[in-house]
């Protein structure tokens, strides 16, 4: 009897943990995305010498960003139940 009662919620726990999945996936691609678009706006500011320390401070900060956001691409956090 007890498991009829809990079998709903796992399924909707289930359906929980995919959504926060795909979340994760999409936040992985924005992250990515701006890690690249940091760096060259970095690089346009460092090599036209508009604002060279500044330039460079970007380009430092989205190599950053694209070594974290690596680091959970490889080490995503587990969303199974199991």
């Amino acid at each position: 009897m007890q498991y009829c009662i809990l079998s709903p919620l796992v399924d909707f726990a289930n359906v929980i943990s995919q959504h926060l999945a795909e979340i994760w996936a999409f936040l992985m691609l924005v992250g990515r995305i701006s890690a690249i678009i940091v760096v060259l706006a970095g690089a346009i500011l460092w090599f036209t010498e508009v604002n060279s320390s500044k330039g460079k401070q970007l380009v430092m900060s989205g190599i950053l960003l694209a070594v974290v956001v690596q680091y959970f691409v490889m080490y995503p956090p587990s969303f199974a139940l199991g």
